[in-house]
């Protein structure tokens, strides 16, 4: 039996004639060639998967450390310029979740896939979102244009969206306000930006509207020079702008005096009270009347 090699196909035939060792090295021989043969195709596989995969987990490495460090001076850059440190770290965050994102997808187009179509789903489904949410994404703009613009800022006293109180907390979604009676409000950004907004602590002062009436059989100057002199005694009224004291009305009952004090915002209710209390203790010394409202019915007897 003879043996025939067909190196080509790596196939070995039996004839007759042939040594069964003789077979048996052949088969060996043709096993051994097809090994490395597959072994050789598995490293070209690697060797070339291996160089992307390796460039592509560098390429996110890089990104990440690139983020980091352009998320850091941007906060650094904001910090100097003394923004609001809400903004700072939502403005960083965002900095650093775009500038990552693009690192990954460009790692993705080191390994061969086709970031085209993954950005058109990403767009798609970023659009779905959007539309779901519009409501949350027209509260979280309204925050964000509060951020960078600070109509009002954490301690200012407000009256936004019908409700009047301190602000606690500007968040990204909603403002949180307490009243003077200690409530607690909610309010969604979107409903303050879209309404007028009354900030009272902007200008660091505020004046004082008060309105006081006499008789008319009283005194006017004696009046106004009491109310000048218990207003004078008050060290928390400032002195510019000057206290304006003038006549305002004729009314039905009494003659009506405008009296108004300009006071720091913190001492706005404490000055309110005590100008009050104090000027009202002043004319009942003084024999200044504070008149009711009053009406004089004339009677007359009709005879037949």
């Amino acid at each position: 039996m003879a043996v025939v090699i067909d190196t080509h196909h790596h196939r070995v035939a039996l004839g007759y004639g042939a040594q069964p060792e003789r077979f048996l090295l052949l088969t060996r021989s043709s096993k051994e060639y097809m090994m490395e043969e597959t072994l050789q195709k598995i490293y070209e596989i690697l060797s070339i998967w291996g160089i992307k995969v390796l460039a592509a987990v560098a390429i996110f490495i890089i990104g990440r450390w690139v983020s980091k460090g352009f998320r850091n001076v941007v906060n650094r850059l904001m910090a100097k310029r003394n923004v609001d440190s809400t903004i700072v770290g939502f403005i960083g965050n965002l900095t650093y979740v775009a500038l990552l994102a693009f690192f990954a997808i460009a790692a993705l187009g080191q390994l061969g896939i086709q970031t085209t179509s993954f950005i058109a789903v990403l767009g798609g489904a970023g659009l779905a979102v959007g539309l779901a949410l519009q409501g949350s994404l027209s509260n979280f703009a309204a925050g964000f244009l509060m951020l960078i613009f600070r109509p009002i800022k954490a301690g200012d006293y407000v009256e936004v969206a019908g409700t009047a109180g301190t602000v606690e907390e500007l968040q990204i979604f909603t403002t949180i306000l307490k009243t003077p009676d200690n409530k607690t409000v909610i309010i969604p950004n979107a409903g303050i930006t879209g309404g007028n907004i009354v900030n009272w602590t902007m200008k660091g002062t505020r004046r004082v509207d008060m309105v006081f009436g006499i008789g008319y059989d009283d005194d006017i100057d004696k009046a106004k020079n009491i109310m000048k002199d218990i207003l004078a005694k008050d060290e928390r009224i400032l002195k510019d702008p000057p206290t304006q004291i003038a006549l305002l009305e004729l009314g039905d009952s009494s003659v009506n005096f405008v009296v108004r004090p300009w006071v720091k915002i913190e001492d706005y209710w404490g000055v309110y009270f005590d100008a009050m209390e104090n000027i009202k203790k002043a004319f009942d010394a003084e024999g200044i009347s504070i008149p009711y409202p009053q009406r004089d019915v004339h009677v007359y007897e009709h005879k037949d």
